[in-house]
């Protein structure tokens, strides 16, 4: 059975009225993240709350905003109207839709959780007693997509060697 992802928030319900969108974009995240939490392999998984940015939890910043330099990053609608979607991912990871394979980043060893035709993107980490959501965002580019493709394939063969 298809996976069926949450409806898209789109800006224009708001009467273009950034604020209200904002708000109504964080009370999800708070209800997804704060006030509970999702579970993945049994186990909870948490947001990076420090350091702040302008009082919003990092994660949230993170994953609605976009941009190199993390102390200018901008507003990017296509994360924010698919706010639902990484709650939604997470507890859905067991989907054969939804592809999970690990790769390290720094000293962290990641897991990627990704939905090729939503091509939607959730990364988390394992932290022992629970999972640290690092990020969450919306692949742009083919570019970008086939080379997560790729790298899954990788870490599939490697798996199965």
């Amino acid at each position: 059975m298809s996976l069926v992802f949450p409806a898209l928030i789109p800006f224009g319900e708001y009467g273009g009225v950034f604020s209200a969108y904002f708000d109504a974009v964080y009370s999800i995240f708070h209800n997804d993240f704060i006030k509970s939490q999702p579970i993945y392999e049994g186990i909870k998984v948490s947001v990076r709350k420090y350091p702040e940015v302008d009082g919003m939890h990092r994660t949230f910043y993170h994953i609605t905003h976009e941009g190199e330099n993390e102390a200018n990053r901008q507003p990017d609608f296509r994360r924010m109207e698919r706010i639902r979607f990484p709650k939604f991912v997470i507890e859905n990871f067991e989907h054969e839709e939804i592809l999970m394979w690990k790769n390290v980043r720094g000293k962290d060893e990641r897991i990627v959780l990704f939905k090729e035709s939503e091509n939607y993107i959730v990364i988390l980490t394992d932290r022992g007693e629970y999972y640290m959501f690092i990020t969450a965002y919306y692949i742009e580019t083919e570019h970008r997509k086939r080379k997560l493709l790729k790298e899954y394939e990788t870490y599939i063969k490697a798996k199965t060697a």
